[in-house]
């Protein structure tokens, strides 16, 4: 996280050698360490982290170790902070694969119980961990992500030309994350079939962007549909393309079905674009009273966008106040927030208030 290092801390990240150059470039004032013994293998990336971790710690005398994904070393000389970035592997199982499902269950599980401290980053998130798994730990925080403005930001009309010569289309919904189970894209489908039929959207488009996760069904419900030459599949889409992808949408559709943040409707707001997703978990903690919300199926998403389409100074409303509420979100807010935690661990309080 490059703002912690300007706010004073002495930052190390351990990493595998081909992250390194990257690593440095963005987080200029961070002692970046290679993590030799951590190589692609899981298995062996985990081993170091319980072994070549702890010792890495003890020998550049580490106040903390940080561990900013589920797991953590078992065995440390410091105290460690982790982050739990949802709880959907308990409330919504279903919608993850079992070996996903079974890994970070024991995980989350183990980090709350063993680590000085756990960050989150929603109160829902909190709460369903409070819920579902440790209703008596008191050593959780929240920490909101940020936005990088650099990347999302209201368009120019030439960010916005690009798009449509890629699409081949003036007018188009867009969505951006990974096509999994949990993001309901077969909703979405199904609702823009129903939006795509009704008289004066037929130059309405719908565009899917974001690396391919493990959702089997997408693929076929596209191939299949009657409007699949205007359905379109970008795949992983470049940082240039990505406000003009989203800032010039008629509107961006992200109908999940349960988040532990939802920074895909924050970067989409950050755009300017008008926001349709879930009231589910942590998006309406994103999304405030600027986005629009929608139940989950597909009845219901093709109502909210065909009232969101047919209604432009409500999309020009949301539009004006997404981008000031995106604004509140920063990620120097969000490693300030980090740092407290960090310097609690380190003086022993959490371990402290918990006695």
């Amino acid at each position: 996280m490059p703002a912690l290092g300007t706010l004073g801390a002495r930052l190390s990240i351990t990493c595998q050698s081909r992250d390194a150059a990257w690593i440095a470039k963005s987080s200029p004032t961070a002692r970046v360490i290679t993590a030799e013994g951590a190589s692609h293998s899981r298995p062996r990336r985990l081993l170091w982290e319980q072994v070549g971790l702890p010792r890495l710690a003890r020998d550049i005398g580490a106040d903390v170790i940080f561990s900013p994904h589920y797991t953590m070393p078992l065995l440390t000389p410091v105290p460690t902070v982790v982050t739990l970035h949802d709880a959907t592997f308990f409330s919504h199982p279903e919608l993850h694969s079992r070996t996903k499902r079974v890994f970070f269950r024991w995980w989350t599980r183990i980090s709350l119980r063993r680590a000085a401290a756990c960050i989150v980053p929603s109160v829902a998130t909190h709460d369903e961990l409070l819920r579902m798994v440790h209703p008596r730990f008191d050593r959780m925080s929240v920490a909101y992500h940020g936005v990088d403005t650099a990347v999302f930001h209201p368009p120019t009309d030439r960010q916005i030309a690009v798009v449509r010569e890629l699409i081949g289309a003036e007018t188009w919904i867009a969505f951006l994350g990974t096509l999994e189970p949990r993001k309901n894209l077969g909703s979405l489908v199904r609702a823009f079939e129903t939006i795509a039929a009704i008289k004066g959207n037929e130059g309405v488009h719908l565009v899917l962007a974001g690396a391919r996760g493990w959702d089997g069904e997408i693929e076929g419900l596209i191939t299949a549909s009657n409007v699949a030459s205007r359905i379109h599949r970008l795949g992983f889409v470049d940082d240039e393309v990505l406000a003009g992808l989203l800032g010039g949408a008629a509107l961006v559709a992200y109908p999940s079905l349960g988040e532990g943040f939802g920074l895909p409707v924050l970067e989409a707001m950050a755009c300017g674009a008008p926001v349709l997703t879930t009231p589910l978990l942590a998006l309406p903690e994103v999304g405030g009273d600027v986005a629009s919300y929608s139940a989950p199926d597909a009845d219901s998403l093709a109502r909210a966008i065909t009232a969101l389409l047919s209604d432009p100074e409500d999309r020009a409303d949301r539009s004006r106040r997404g981008i000031a509420r995106a604004a509140e979100f920063t990620w120097p807010l969000c490693a300030r927030n980090h740092l407290t935690v960090f310097e609690r661990a380190a003086n022993g309080e959490f371990a402290k208030a918990e006695e």
